[in-house]
């Protein structure tokens, strides 16, 4: 098993978010966590990516394995350099003042030094190859490009870092529906030819489901229902409450 969340309480101050979540992701798998605003999904994401920012969520009991071996202590810039898991983060966060290749070089810095400029070189291929949108804006400042393209840049700065494992808190968001399927064609892609393990919180339950393999339900902290994607999509309870029907 390559990500193990084991019965994980994380509170914002004195509010609990999630309460007991326990689910896990395999080497190679597409996982989904669906569920409403304030369900939990993004708590999960900024929990296992351990970033320190003051609004992040503190853990409070239970563990996270990665490959057997907690990671609880690990400080989140040892994740990137071991290219073990990188984060997605809604609303992108990219470097509007730098271009965006310099957005994508910027994350390659855990790597300079290290004999990895060959590998780097390919990664930038692989990101322009993924969204060819990219390669012709190369120079332009990231605040100028569209909603899309700025997704786009957020996806392909994660792929620079070299890590196998990708979490991305609501990629569909904002985007018009031919974006969002480009943007989600290109993440098969990475998951069918390159081997990518990837967690994808989602809003937008049926694209999710239709996306990955597995998913989870939260519903304000818990986790309510699991399984495969075409198992929950066939769910009363899911269907009720998540997809229209």
């Amino acid at each position: 098993m390559l990500l193990e969340v084991k019965d994980l309480k994380v509170k914002y101050g004195n509010i609990e978010a999630l309460h007991g979540v326990s689910f896990c992701v395999d080497k190679g798998e597409i996982v989904t966590l669906i569920g409403a605003n304030g369900a939990g999904k993004s708590s999960t994401l900024l929990s296992l990516a351990r970033l320190p920012r003051p609004e992040a969520p503190v853990v409070s009991e239970g563990d996270i394995l990665y490959e057997g071996k907690s990671i609880l202590q690990t400080e989140p810039h040892t994740l990137i350099q071991k290219k073990m898991m990188v984060l997605v983060p809604e609303g992108r966060h990219i470097f509007g003042n730098l271009t965006v290749k310099e957005n994508l070089e910027m994350a390659t810095y855990p790597r300079k030094g290290k004999g990895e400029e060959a590998a780097i070189e390919a990664d930038m291929k692989l990101v322009f190859s993924l969204f060819p949108r990219l390669e012709e804006r190369k120079r332009q400042r990231s605040e100028l490009l569209s909603g899309g393209e700025q997704q786009m840049l957020a996806v392909g700065r994660a792929l620079m870092t070299g890590c196998t494992f990708i979490m991305l808190d609501e990629p569909s968001m904002g985007l018009a529906p031919v974006l969002m399927y480009d943007m989600f064609r290109a993440l098969k892609r990475l998951n069918q030819e390159r081997g990518m393990t990837i967690l994808v919180v989602e809003q937008n339950a049926r694209v999710a489901l239709d996306f990955a393999a597995r998913g989870y339900v939260l519903d304000t902290g818990e986790i309510i229902a699991e399984g495969k994607s075409a198992e929950l999509t066939e769910n009363p309870r899911v269907k009720k409450a998540y997809l229209g029907g």
